[in-house]
């Protein structure tokens, strides 16, 4: 076994993989950028070096630098993660030619599988069941536009090096071809070096179902199950589960037996997952291969009591498989989310900011988070914002279930915008927990959702109001100077204490009026009174609201106290000084970058009539493209960016006037 490995990654799954290393005793060597100096999986490791600026091109995909330091350190193996190298042909070859074991599989292997468009030709060989498609190499506008009325519609173009939903696009009719072409040419190039597509046939109800697949250099190969990954938005997963629900035994050994063969036809070493589109008929179809961990590896590891990092290590110094198929036994049900700083209101814009506050799920045998973050660490937008994965496990679908609506309960962050509720709209939604499953789910259920969350705004504030009269009345707390009990304005001779408070949510300020009394507080908010009791402990708010006994969560970063009712946060401005509010020029006649980015392309000149949702910038955020479109038809007075310029969150792009009513 390896003495020294260094870990070419960073956030959860650097931290997942030096979990398992220090357990088998290997030291363990980071690598960071300059915005994760002070990263988790930097303290976690024994030693961590320095790669350069936040961008990935000049760290963490710095192949040369990666090995350097791997030599430096003494490092026998690299174990490159997801993402970033993982998947780079060059890179294990660097390693292999370097003597340092990239803990991967060969790459030839890697080189089959890197362009889907070979790799679907590869399968055809073997025998493995293919969607019709379209994976050449002539890429020409003429031969994609031809090929494309052969297959019908709708159909997927999806980038034939890409991952991860980017270089990806519906094509739901021919009129719509030329232009989803383009954009998915221009997300692949900046993502992954490389334009080539290919088309499939695009079918609208399937579920997508993975196999986790296992060689060693002993000539064994095993299918550890199947984790279902159909819920999904742009075409990233966002729930996974396994065992995969309504899949028969006879359908799991069909799809497994093809996914190990599929792995054979490469001559595989390491961990892969074979994913498969899987049709309402039972039939499946293979769509890739990846040559490495997956993001959603922790379901497998709950069903069958086993760590697939350790069986990576194991494969990677030469030793054969813990397990042969036969011995593979599954137990139970487990379900893995992933928590995202995005807002699904805004359609999953991705979020940046400092985690002000974040508490997670007690860790147990039913409850496990993998993530990469701690309390006060910022999510940037150099790289993907995901916060953790959170996975539970229970001896059955509906109890796995339970327990992770708990989970999500028992989740709270504040500081940046998250996905935990929309999350929880998913787990609790009637067709999730019926099993009615395909990759479209979220788009077909969008309007329950979506739907407004019941709205606790009241309570919110006067929950706040109470946090706020808790802390400053504790004597230890140092508050003292701030209580609102101090303003002089509050106090009338002979008559009972009351003072206003001035709280803002969202964008509406509001009036509390409270009144002391010796054993309650009387709040007054618009037209209601209500009596109410109220004890702080720590960060648990114990209240009791005309009656109604409840316990929240709350926390205060700065002047922002966040309330957490159940899954929802109330984010809730406070100042003993409160300036007045000026009113925003009016923001019909500008548009705005929605977060820091950097422009792609401008579609639109000075002067120039434009129609109403016709675009008119392109930029690009987090590995994604984001449209800035007219929001009427109208004239564009100005430009102020040109493609390659870097933006901020709120910079004025365009100088709109709309056409008079």
């Amino acid at each position: 076994m390896f003495r020294k490995i260094l870990i070419a990654n960073r956030g959860e799954i650097a931290c997942r993989v030096i979990d398992t290393a220090h357990k088998l005793g290997i030291r363990c060597v980071a690598v960071y950028s300059e915005a994760d100096a002070n990263a988790r999986h930097v303290r976690l490791a024994d030693e961590a070096f320095l790669l350069g600026p936040a961008a990935s091109k000049d760290s963490y995909l710095r192949a040369d630098k990666i090995l350097a330091i791997a030599k430096q350190s003494g490092a026998e193996a690299i174990h490159p993660g997801y993402g970033f190298l993982s998947e780079n042909e060059e890179f294990a070859r660097a390693c292999a030619d370097a003597g340092v074991v990239f803990i991967g599989p060969p790459v030839p292997a890697i080189e089959a599988m890197g362009s889907k468009s070979a790799a679907k030709k590869i399968m055809h060989n073997a025998g493995v069941p293919l969607v019709p498609g379209y994976h050449g190499d002539d890429q020409s506008d003429a031969v994609l536009q031809a090929e494309s009325a052969k297959i019908g519609y709708p159909q997927l173009l999806k980038a034939a090096y890409g991952g991860g939903g980017k270089g990806m696009r519906v094509v739901w009719q021919p009129e719509e071809f030329d232009a989803a072409l383009a954009s998915a040419r221009r997300e692949a190039k900046a993502g992954f070096g490389n334009d080539k597509m290919l088309l499939e046939r695009y079918l609208t109800r399937p579920r997508h179902i993975e196999i986790q697949v296992f060689a060693d250099n002993h000539g064994n190969a095993v299918y550890l199950a199947e984790r279902d990954c159909s819920i999904q938005r742009r075409h990233q997963k966002v729930i996974e589960e396994a065992p995969a629900p309504n899949f028969t035994p006879a359908q799991r050994q069909a799809m497994g037996e093809a996914a190990v063969k599929a792995a054979q036809a490469i001559d595989y070493r390491g961990a892969g997952t074979v994913e498969f589109l899987f049709d309402e008929d039972g039939s499946f179809y293979f769509m890739e291969m990846n040559t490495r961990l997956q993001v959603e590896h922790p379901v497998t590891e709950m069903i069958t009591g086993q760590d697939l990092v350790q069986w990576q290590l194991l494969v990677a110094a030469g030793e054969p498989l813990p397990l042969t198929q036969s011995q593979i036994q599954l137990d139970g049900h487990a379900i893995e989310v992933r928590v995202y700083a995005e807002d699904p209101d805004n359609d999953f814009l991705p979020a940046t900011g400092k985690l002000t506050y974040l508490r997670q799920p007690d860790a147990s045998r039913h409850v496990r988070v993998d993530t990469g973050v701690v309390e006060h660490d910022e999510v940037t937008p150099y790289y993907d914002p995901m916060i953790a994965k959170l996975i539970v496990w229970d001896e059955s679908r509906d109890r796995a279930i339970s327990r992770m609506l708990r989970a999500l309960d028992d989740y709270r962050i504040a500081g940046v915008t998250t996905n935990l509720g929309f999350l929880t709209s998913l787990v609790e939604h009637p067709a999730f927990k019926a099993a009615e499953l395909d990759t479209n789910f979220i788009n077909k259920h969008q309007q329950s959702l979506f739907a407004p969350a019941h709205n606790q705004q009241s309570q919110a504030l006067i929950l706040a109001a109470l946090f706020i009269l808790s802390k400053q009345q504790a004597p230890a707390n140092g508050l003292h100077s701030n209580s609102p009990w101090q303003f002089s304005h509050g106090w009338r001779l002979n008559e009972t204490p009351k003072v206003a408070l001035q709280l803002q949510l969202a964008d509406q300020r509001h009036q509390l009026i409270i009144e002391q009394h010796q054993q309650y507080y009387r709040v007054q908010l618009a037209e209601q009174n209500l009596d109410c009791q109220v004890s702080l402990a720590g960060d648990e708010l114990s209240a009791v609201l005309a009656g109604h006994r409840m316990k929240v969560r709350v926390s205060q970063y700065q002047d922002t106290i966040s309330v957490f009712i159940k899954h929802q946060r109330y984010d809730i401005v406070y100042r003993t000084e409160v300036a007045t509010l000026i009113d925003g020029a009016d923001s019909v006649g500008s548009l705005t970058a929605p977060m820091n980015g950097t422009i792609v392309a401008v579609l639109c000149s000075e002067k120039q009539a434009v129609k109403a949702g016709e675009t008119l910038v392109i930029m690009e955020a987090m590995k994604m493209e984001y449209a800035i479109k007219a929001p009427k038809d109208g004239v564009v007075n100005a430009v102020f960016y040109a493609a390659g310029d870097l933006v901020k969150d709120g910079a004025e792009l365009v100088d709109f006037s709309a056409e008079d009513a």
